[in-house]
């Protein structure tokens, strides 16, 4: 029997996904790996993998932003020879990606870059050529879609050449203050171990997170992070089962995506499931998108410990706004403060169940 699990990780406010699919034999595909502070517990769960066994068809690095990135840079700061899983193929944009022919960019991309640059530069965006992973169209129009050696499908929702444009501003007007010496990299990764500025409540995110509660209320559904915006979100298909994975993706982009793979016949996309964007942040959700989505399964990835996210407001969306068709389920992989009040089960009168990590555990897995 098919498999399709997708694993979130205890990576505290950020994303660390493993995703395991297959019949007779897995394929895996693992998506960001939380910030740095969360590394001792995804290094728990790369320890577990047989020394013979450490192949995975795909990493991906969704954005710059250090919940998502830090602990991708941790994973490949290692040689090559002893990094805890060999990917076949890592996505991510860089800088030269974006603005093709110039290498400079943020410090996290920087590190990144580098990184990937000179450990394993032939499997950096193969799947594309080496150029970005970004939206495309085949010659009927049709968005293309990559399908892994295992068999996975994968259909690229974000970003576009927009979003990346705007990032590439970003990335130009921080390089002043976060350009360093791509060289060196045991020296680079040596600086990055002792700089205890490299962390998100001081300000080293690319993407302006921070913002008022007032502001935030007349925001819903737009987010104005240009990291946030250059995110690798897609939809994965595999045997019938379907996830759309939105790291911190923006909706407009993503929802002009969804709306050309709805069928001609359809006003909606099915799909077994969603990781839901930006942690649960009423700011990448909007009434569009779902409208536009017909899901079973809602997955929030964070601890609630930076933003206090997911937002009730996007919580609230999903319940009230999830297609009667079947009965949404919530998938948290923490029970904390923002997520336990889900436990009742109902909401305004309408139903839907809620999945929490065991007691006394973090981290909770979802089979398709």
């Amino acid at each position: 029997m098919a498999t399709f699990t997708v694993e979130m990780l205890p990576a505290l406010h950020g994303d660390a996904l493993w995703v395991e699919y297959g019949d007779e034999s897995l394929s895996r595909i693992v998506i960001d790996a939380g910030p740095i502070e969360a590394w001792p517990q995804i290094q728990e769960k790369l320890d577990t993998i047989p020394a013979d066994d450490k192949e995975v068809e795909l990493l991906v690095a969704t954005h710059v932003d250090t919940d998502h990135i830090e602990g991708v840079v941790r994973m490949l700061a290692p040689k090559r020879q002893k990094w805890a899983i060999r990917p076949q193929d890592i996505w991510f944009n860089g800088f030269k990606h974006m603005r093709p022919g110039d290498t400079l960019g943020g410090k996290q991309g920087e590190y990144l870059s580098a990184l990937i640059h000179l450990r394993a530069n032939d499997a950096w965006n193969k799947a594309f050529d080496e150029d970005a992973v970004k939206v495309g169209y085949n010659s009927d129009g049709r968005l293309r879609v990559v399908t892994l050696p295992g068999g996975m499908e994968i259909t690229i929702l974000s970003p576009d050449d927009t979003k990346l444009e705007k990032m590439a501003k970003e990335w130009e007007r921080n390089i002043s203050k976060w350009r360093t010496d791509p060289g060196d990299l045991d020296a680079a990764w040596e600086k990055l171990a002792e700089d205890h500025r490299y962390h998100p409540e001081n300000g080293l995110v690319l993407g302006p997170e921070d913002i008022t509660a007032k502001l935030d209320a007349q925001l819903k559904g737009i987010d104005t992070s240009h990291a946030n915006g250059s995110s690798i979100a897609f939809l994965a298909t595999y045997a019938g089962k379907s996830c759309l994975f939105l790291a911190d993706a923006h909706a407009d982009v993503v929802c002009a995506s969804i709306r050309k793979l709805i069928p001609e016949s359809k006003k909606v996309l099915k799909v077994d499931a969603v990781k839901v964007a930006h942690h649960g942040s009423q700011n990448n959700i909007t009434k569009e998108f779902m409208k536009l989505v017909d899901a079973k399964h809602y997955l929030f990835s964070t601890n609630g410990a930076k933003h206090s996210h997911p937002d009730a407001a996007a919580v609230h969306a999903v319940i009230l706004g999830a297609r009667r068709t079947r009965m949404p389920v919530l998938w948290f992989n923490y029970c904390s403060d923002f997520t336990k009040n889900y436990a009742r089960h109902k909401h305004h009168g309408v139903l839907f169940r809620t999945k929490y990590p065991e007691a006394g555990s973090n981290g909770i897995k979802v089979s398709l």
